[in-house]
């Protein structure tokens, strides 16, 4: 292409190195973005103390649900943009970023002032515990009425990401979660705003970074430079997007109710139950961003090559991103079974002694147990963004169904009997069952890939 359009073409040298280049600034995007989470639940954990911890906490699974949908319709909607790319077909690659914009618009803006309206509603339906319930609301009701915020810097980092640029997002993310630190100190301890002051924070630095990656696009990426004709609604572009988007979006939704499930029967087991997986699952969320790193990679490396017909490529990128992956989640198993108890310190005060040590026990306890099965976590990632790239997010999306029958099963079973112990093999079971449907779905699609591009007779040498 002769203007601006790629900023790393995926198609193209050693799969190692490409996966490896392009995961890093994406790592670096999700460290910071987690940093939104992470400084929100430790300023409030430090200073407002553990019950606004485990208000904070108890909002996480609703909030996934909710926003993971957002989330995974950007992502759904970056495949198309990325498998243009691939192909080298600037109309068709402006058409369908044009046609996002559309759909996250309506969407964001419908969504955002359903779950706003209804966040009580939606808290009680949960089982969150009484005495937690209003901070619980005036946390997470601010961040459901901005979610446009939080699709539009989605969007766009998945229209960076999908053209080759991974660092600009990242850049975004960094310049976020700075503002972000700044305003929570200062929201909470000098306006004194609670969790709310927490929510409002977090809402502002996603706007920025949103508006800081809109800016380079328009400023970068000469190619998206929209004619008339491509701002004209074509209903084949909508068909699309939605076919990659939704069943991508339902998948992070369905992922999300079965963490409900959990949340709910984490809530029945009291306030010290409930802050202690928030807390443990802060800081294994701060593991686990190599793994959404990696996956995300994976996304626009195979929708590329998907998109340049160069279907062997595709292994090639998901077994260096195997190798990368196992190697960090031994490191990650050992620092967690060591260091884990202590880390998670940083998100628990209170005033009686004998609360910490119960919190902190039953944190390390979570964290030891997920971190022990990380690598069925990492191939639940790759794998399946592996997949999604390629353009199959309607299979996919099963996948989070048995994520969702895996995390149900222990917590409507599991939990009444055994109890916190219970609880923490929810993920892992999760886990396991959604990758003993990925493996052979992986292997199907590209077999069906393979035989759609070269049927017999013809030659696949582009591989």
């Amino acid at each position: 292409m002769a203007r601006n359009t790629v900023t790393r073409d995926l198609t193209q040298g050693s799969p190692m190195k490409l996966v490896l280049g392009f995961s890093l600034p994406l790592l670096g995007g999700f460290l910071f973005q987690q940093l939104y989470s992470f400084v929100d639940t430790a300023i409030v954990g430090k200073y407002l103390g553990y019950d606004a911890l485990a208000a904070v906490g108890s909002t996480g699974s609703l909030n996934f649900l909710i926003n993971g949908f957002c989330m995974g319709i950007c992502s759904g909607f970056a495949i198309p943009i990325a498998q243009a790319c691939g192909a080298k077909d600037e109309t068709e690659l402006r058409r369908f970023v044009m046609h996002a914009v559309y759909l996250c618009a309506i969407i964001s803006v419908a969504l955002g002032l359903l779950t706003g309206s209804l966040t009580p509603f939606f808290l009680r339906l949960m089982n969150t515990p009484e005495e937690l319930l209003q901070q619980a609301v005036s946390y997470i009701r601010p961040v459901f009425f901005a979610i446009p915020t939080t699709v539009l810097y989605n969007m766009t980092a998945g229209v960076m990401r999908s053209l080759g640029d991974s660092r600009t997002p990242m850049l975004a993310i960094v310049i976020a979660a700075l503002l972000n630190i700044v305003l929570d100190l200062l929201f909470i301890l000098v306006f004194h705003m609670g969790v709310a002051g927490a929510a409002i924070a977090t809402v502002i630095s996603q706007l920025v970074s949103g508006l800081w990656c809109l800016l380079v696009i328009r400023r970068k990426f000469t190619v998206l430079q929209m004619s008339a004709e491509d701002k004209r609604i074509r209903a084949p572009f909508v068909r699309r997007l939605l076919n990659m988007g939704i069943p991508f979006g339902l998948q992070y939704s369905i992922t999300a109710i079965g963490s409900v499930t959990v949340t709910v029967a984490v809530n029945g087991l009291g306030t010290v139950a409930v802050a202690a997986v928030t807390a443990a699952g802060k800081l294994s969320m701060l593991f686990c961003i190599v793994f959404d790193a990696l996956a995300a990679a994976m996304a626009t490396f195979a929708g590329q090559n998907v998109g340049a017909r160069k279907l062997d490529r595709i292994n090639q990128g998901l077994a260096a991103a195997s190798i990368v992956g196992c190697i960090y989640c031994v490191i990650a198993f050992f620092v967690i079974y060591l260091f884990g108890g202590s880390m998670v310190s940083m998100f628990v005060d209170a005033e009686d002694p004998a609360i910490i040590s119960e919190v902190l026990a039953k944190a390390h306890q979570f964290l030891i147990v997920n971190s022990a099965l990380y690598i069925p976590l990492l191939f639940v990632n790759i794998v399946r963004f592996s997949i999604q790239g390629i353009g199959y997010t309607k299979v996919a999306m099963v996948a989070g169904v048995m994520e969702m029958i895996g995390r149900a099963g222990v917590a409507m079973i599991l939990v009444p009997i055994f109890g916190f112990s219970a609880a923490c093999w929810a993920n892992p079971a999760a886990w396991l069952l959604a990758d003993a449907f990925l493996f052979p779905c992986y292997f199907s699609a590209i077999k069906r890939l393979r035989i759609r591009m070269y049927p017999a007779g013809t030659s696949a040498a582009a591989d």
